[in-house]
């Protein structure tokens, strides 16, 4: 049921998300619908926004703090990415309740999301040999970079540009200097 939610969210906003489109994508009736979500619109609003934190917590940023080898970490974190996104055809929820006029009504889930992706992100990169505000900069740049390819590639119905942003941040993040010269290695994120 939150995967329905979570699409009629997505497709309208959550200002957009009315008792009809919500019945229609569930299946719910209203009364079902009020069984299960007492706190009405917000309560389903914020369990969508809970699982899909949950997602990231669990694929994204536990496997950037955590990997052993903080390029394979990294990989992961795009591939995740590029899957979670359908390569670019699934617009960014989190981007869109941050965007609408409800954005103060879910600030601190949203801000929680973001930062956390920015400082697991960050850590990883400090475990490949960046220098702490460098890797916080990289970060905030990378996801950045991935939230405005969602937007465009949205924009101009182009899923591939999506893909094409991901593969040219990863390579410019797994650049580093060692021994004086730039060691440039191709991402590995699939063809969709």
């Amino acid at each position: 049921m939150l995967g329905a939610l979570g699409e009629v969210f997505r497709a309208h906003g959550y200002e957009g998300a009315s008792l009809a489109l919500i019945t229609e994508a569930t299946g719910l009736g209203k009364g079902s619908l009020y069984h299960a979500f007492p706190g009405g619109k917000e309560q389903m609003a914020e369990e969508v926004l809970a699982s899909i934190d949950a997602w990231f917590v669990r694929e994204i940023y536990e496997p950037l703090r955590a990997a052993a080898d903080p390029r394979q970490g990294i990989a992961e974190m795009f591939r995740g990415v590029d899957t979670y996104f359908h390569s670019g055809r699934r617009v960014c929820l989190i981007g869109v309740v941050a965007l609408g006029s409800a954005r103060d009504l879910f600030a601190e889930r949203v801000k929680t999301y973001f930062v956390a992706w920015v400082d697991a992100l960050a850590a990883a990169l400090r475990k490949f040999g960046y220098a702490q505000a460098e890797a916080r900069h990289l970060a905030e740049q990378v996801v950045l970079e991935i939230q405005g390819a969602l937007v465009l590639a949205r924009a101009v119905n182009d899923p591939k540009l999506f893909t094409r942003a991901l593969e040219r941040s990863q390579e410019r993040l797994l650049e580093k200097q060692d021994g004086g010269v730039k060691q440039r290695r191709r991402p590995h994120i699939a063809n969709r």
